[in-house]
């Protein structure tokens, strides 16, 4: 625990009590390509994620023929088609790939996960007995699948990208009502634009989440680079979720804001050395790595000239000087004044057994 601050509130309610849980986000970075989901499932494990995350939906049932494609998408993206549903038609993965991938990550020893956007990729991925279910931003405002997905009873992350507070209530509200405890649900501060502007990440917010709800809380980040996850670490996030794939220069619509997998591999590391500077019990003491350096680095109470014995030590004949295994500097007033009992040369180092 890290005493009564809101921020260590927000670590105290983690999904794994023991460390923040990290997904790295394949999504459809694989571009169809099951060897590319193989390479980018290899990526996560090397990184030390604790779940590599991609995408279930059927087109069909995700977005009409006439939906067209967001601003980063088109841009990311160039071809002709300016539909959605063209684009993620090519980016659907077949059960049989899910299960291949499944596979993969237990010989890989990473946590398979995917994020279905229909309630009948939701019925598919219960099949596969995944750990939890997480629910994307866009569906927040989705009531028939936020209740589908509740009614599995298994715990859920919630991303809230594009959400009010009001939204994010409302969600929780239909969750519940389900059966679903609070407790079972994580709360992800999410941003949905392509890359994130710095500007626009209100990373706070996820602690306003949190206030308000009293829930686990975490961040789903699609800035450039990794310093923003290990903000939100440092705040506290339970749960950090990010985009990567092989090559931010792949063609698709989310490799260009995507970390690599070197980049990967910093932020985990990086949020791990957080995880562990922010452990401690919040009590100011001094560690035990730096105990032994108490008297080397502090000083104690030397003499700057010779004394004879019977004399008494004035302001003057006082220096602070390394090492501080002698009289502290602070008790400097209980050494004025006070008879030396045996002749000292300059540079000894005091000790109560020379005074009077």
């Amino acid at each position: 625990m890290r005493g009564q601050s809101t921020i260590k509130n927000l670590s105290s309610i983690r999904l794994d009590k023991e460390k923040i849980t990290i997904i790295a986000e394949a999504g459809v970075n694989h571009n169809g390509d099951i060897k590319i989901a193989r390479q980018l499932i290899d990526a996560a494990s090397k990184a030390g994620a604790d779940f590599v995350k991609f995408q279930t939906f059927k087109t069909e049932y995700l977005v009409s023929k006439e939906a067209k494609k967001a601003e980063y998408q088109a841009k990311n993206v160039k071809n002709s088609d300016l539909s959605q549903f063209g684009m993620l038609k090519n980016l659907e993965m077949s059960e049989q790939m899910h299960l291949e991938l499944l596979d993969y990550c237990k010989k890989r020893k990473i946590g398979f996960l995917s994020t279905a956007f229909d309630e009948e990729s939701a019925d598919f991925l219960e099949t596969l007995e995944l750990s939890f279910f997480k629910i994307p931003s866009g569906e927040v405002t989705n009531k028939p699948y936020l209740q589908h997905i509740a009614r599995k009873q298994k715990p859920v992350i919630l991303s809230t990208g594009m959400a009010d507070m009001d939204e994010i209530e409302a969600a929780i509200e239909v969750i519940t009502a389900v059966g679903l405890p609070s407790n079972e649900i994580t709360i992800l501060h999410c941003n949905t634009q392509y890359p994130t502007p710095y500007k626009d990440v209100n990373l706070m917010a996820m602690k306003t989440i949190h206030e308000k709800f009293g829930m686990k809380v975490g961040y789903s980040d699609h800035t450039l680079g990794i310093e923003v996850s290990v903000a939100a670490a440092a705040l506290g996030a339970s749960v950090i979720e990010k985009h990567f794939t092989l090559d931010r220069n792949l063609p698709g619509p989310d490799h260009k804001a995507s970390l690599e997998p070197s980049e990967l591999r910093s932020m985990v590391s990086a949020i791990r050395n957080v995880e562990l500077a922010i452990s401690g019990d919040g009590v100011k003491h001094p560690s035990e790595s730096e105990a032994p350096n108490i008297p080397i680095a502090r000083k104690s109470l030397h003499l700057k000239r010779n004394i004879k014995k019977g004399d008494r030590i004035g302001d003057d004949d006082l220096i602070a000087l390394r090492p501080g295994d002698g009289i502290s500097p602070m008790l400097i007033d209980q050494i004025i004044g006070r008879v030396v009992i045996r002749e000292l040369s300059k540079g000894s180092k005091i000790a109560w057994s020379d005074l009077q």
